[in-house]
């Protein structure tokens, strides 16, 4: 299996223009779902798999379940920044120094439980949305870019199953 496929196994990101209510439906049902999916990804992995890499010179299994909490809490900040301030700078982050931080040799429970409360209050506050607020935007320093909270939320919802797609695929090829 190639790298590219190792790395982005759902494929990158891409944006849909126009972000049409399907779209948004479609959307907050995959950040709503991620605890759920996430779960029965690790569900009965030892301590062992859970240390394993998902690809060559990647993160541990473990690694991308403490990521996810850590990159969620960020996304529901940075959504709740972009409905309340007129275009807000956020703040980026080292993901790959937070992943080395001691927490992240936690059990991969205490991320999931932060996710669970994380993306209900996503979903909820997604669901409850006006068209406005859709297209509200923030300043992303690290990226050099403006972001409405559209695209926001989709390269969220790809992000949950990015990341599943990375334990369950380590998983089938491992046989586990």
């Amino acid at each position: 299996m190639d790298l590219e496929h190792l790395r982005y196994p759902i494929g990158r990101f891409t944006e849909t223009i126009p972000f049409t209510a399907a779209g948004r439906a479609a959307a907050i049902e995959e950040l709503a779902a991620l605890p759920s999916h996430l779960r029965a990804a690790v569900d009965g992995l030892s301590d062992a798999q859970l240390d394993s890499p998902y690809r060559p010179g990647g993160w541990t299994v473990r690694q991308v379940v403490h990521h996810l909490a850590d990159s969620h809490m960020n996304g529901l900040i940075r959504l709740k920044l972009a409905l309340t301030e007129e275009h807000p700078t956020i703040k980026p982050y080292d993901e790959d120094a937070w992943v080395r931080l001691p927490d992240a040799r936690l059990p991969p429970a205490a991320s999931i439980a932060i996710l669970d409360g994380v993306h209900e209050r996503w979903a909820v506050a997604c669901a409850a949305m006006t068209d406005a607020q859709w297209g509200r935007t923030f300043v992303h320093p690290e990226h050099g870019m403006v972001m409405t909270v559209a695209w926001h939320i989709q390269n969220y919802a790809w992000h949950s199953a990015h990341h599943v797609a990375h334990i369950t695929q380590l998983r089938a090829r491992e046989g586990w």
